[in-house]
């Protein structure tokens, strides 16, 4: 029998919709592999990135432990170093001062001197002192003292009193060296706008001269002063009977009665270092011829006369550690002008 193909065969439009259909399901395949292909990426970098994380936290782990133990090498190394050198100190120290207490005793023993100097720096004094060694004798308040380089109308030290100069006696005290001393040179002075004489310490030539409420109630004291050698002068005076006296080194070296009796020294006036104020304040001055040259120390003022024995005490040891009541030196302010200076 003749075979018969029963198969019919695709309209146009029959095969266009099988076309369409193959198409959408290669474009739904694509988009599905598409779609898986991330996800396996993202794993797979998701597994490296933990992988490498955890080979680098222990990497970091290693190097940290491993800094730490440099560093705590490093840290007992330095503190056995500076052991060792406190250790070398201490050791090379006391072998210093072994050394220097050994020089002491044999010098003490053998070399030997008088300490024969008297001055603002130095008590007298007739003990042993090695001759090698400084050793300076200072007295509180002392430490310090006004130089005054030359003679001149502009240099003085202004004096600003602790409290009122209303006086009826006084001790005034003072160390000086005197670069030279003319017919007049003022150690230090009190003046007021109507007297300037009221209180006065000045040198003539080689003569100490206290002068209180004018120029002709004075007290000398002669042969005393030694141009470029330390002095010490402490003047008392009361007004109760003019009772006057000088001291010189602490020692009494002239006295007189009735000087300036009654008289009363008012406060309100300048008191002043190195310089006397003529006329002081109606058209005064200066006058270079008066001026002080030199170094001025120690300058206290009680209101009150001291006793021999603390006069006497002001030129030794405790020759800065008793201070004025009116005037201490160290505590009281005093300013220097026109090129005068403290010096140590």
């Amino acid at each position: 029998a003749a075979s018969c193909d029963c198969q019919r065969e695709h309209s146009k439009w029959d095969k266009l919709f099988i076309m369409l259909e193959n198409s959408q399901m290669k474009e739904n395949m694509m988009l599905q592999a598409l779609d898986e292909l991330p996800r396996l990426e993202l794993q797979t970098l998701k597994a490296e990135l933990s992988q490498l994380t955890t080979t680098l936290a222990g990497t970091f782990a290693t190097v940290a432990s491993h800094v730490v133990s440099q560093v705590e090498q490093v840290l007992v190394r330095s503190r056995d170093q500076a052991e060792e050198a406190r250790r070398l100190q201490e050791s090379e120290q006391g072998k210093i001062l072994e050394h220097i207490l050994q020089l002491s005793h044999n010098a003490f023993a053998t070399l030997m001197i008088p300490c024969n100097v008297k001055g603002p720096s130095c008590a007298h004094t007739t003990k042993p002192v090695l001759t090698y060694l400084t050793i300076l004798c200072t007295f509180p308040g002392c430490e310090t003292a006004i130089l005054f380089p030359m003679r001149s109308r502009k240099i003085f030290g202004s004096v600003h009193p602790t409290s009122g100069m209303a006086l009826s006696s006084f001790t005034a005290c003072i160390w000086l060296k005197v670069t030279e001393a003319l017919d007049k040179t003022i150690v230090f002075s009190y003046g007021t706008k109507f007297n300037p004489y009221e209180l006065q310490l000045y040198l003539s030539r080689d003569s100490a001269v206290l002068a209180v409420a004018a120029a002709q109630h004075k007290l000398a004291a002669r042969n005393v002063v030694i141009p470029g050698k330390w002095l010490h002068l402490c003047g008392t005076w009361s007004s109760e009977n003019g009772s006057t006296s000088l001291w010189v080194q602490g020692e009494l070296a002239g006295s007189t009665w009735g000087l300036a009796a009654a008289h009363s020294i008012p406060d309100g006036g300048i008191l002043q270092l190195g310089q006397e104020k003529n006329g002081c304040c109606v058209g005064g001055g200066f006058d270079e011829a008066l001026a002080f040259s030199g170094k001025l120390t120690g300058f206290n003022l009680w209101d009150r006369v001291l006793s021999p024995t603390e006069v006497t005490a002001q030129s030794t040891g405790d020759t800065c550690g008793t201070r004025g009541n009116v005037v201490g030196w160290g505590v009281t302010e005093v300013l220097p002008y026109g090129g005068a200076q403290y010096v140590s």
